[in-house]
């Protein structure tokens, strides 16, 4: 299990370090920084593929299947995880592994996630301005939710003898300053 996690997040996050370097690289390289449509990353992908004929449609057609597969990964998922926390919250049986009839609202949650998420796109919601919203949010809820990850990690009373050792300690509350002071930093850009 602990190669199998360690496994996932490496390539996770070389994955996403990925995305940002290639992504700041192409649309910070061509002057754009504020964006408001998927068609202008779209048009900004075209210096990729400009030694080919028609870049632009392969260009647009790259994006498409980058959204569509980012997409397909990540509606289950969140569909998934919010069923699970809302479930573990209110005690109801849960797992995919359960017929629909022995995990009613489980499912129906996952339902219900998808449904929302698919209203979303029918909406007059910017995406771009809500995918910056939701990282937001992500960022400054995620400093509390790891000071309390942190406290459990060392509880005794919780977890025995299998608390956090001295390195997984630094780089949770290295983690947990960084992203702080990020938090901060943020609001304080903001005000002035």
């Amino acid at each position: 299990m602990r190669a199998d996690v360690a496994v996932g997040m490496f390539f996770s996050q070389l994955i996403m370090w990925s995305i940002v370097l290639t992504t700041a690289g192409s649309l910070h390289s061509h002057g754009i920084m504020d964006i408001k449509t998927s068609e202008q990353v779209a048009k900004a992908l075209e210096p990729a593929v400009k030694s080919f004929p028609y870049s632009g449609q392969i260009s647009k057609i790259i994006f498409a299947l980058g959204i569509i597969g980012t997409g397909l990964l990540a509606v289950p998922v969140l569909a998934g995880s919010s069923a699970y926390a809302l479930s573990d919250t209110f005690g109801w049986k849960q797992g995919l592994y359960k017929k629909f009839k022995q995990a009613r609202a489980f499912y129906l949650l996952i339902a219900a996630s998808t449904t929302v998420g698919l209203w979303i796109s029918f909406t007059n919601i910017d995406p771009i301005k809500a995918l910056v919203y939701a990282a937001v949010i992500n960022g400054v809820t995620a400093v509390p939710i790891l000071i309390t990850v942190l406290r459990i990690a060392n509880d005794r009373k919780i977890l025995g003898d299998n608390v956090n050792g001295r390195l997984s300690n630094i780089i949770g509350v290295t983690t947990v300053a960084i992203m702080g002071v990020s938090v901060v930093v943020m609001f304080l850009t903001f005000v002035y």
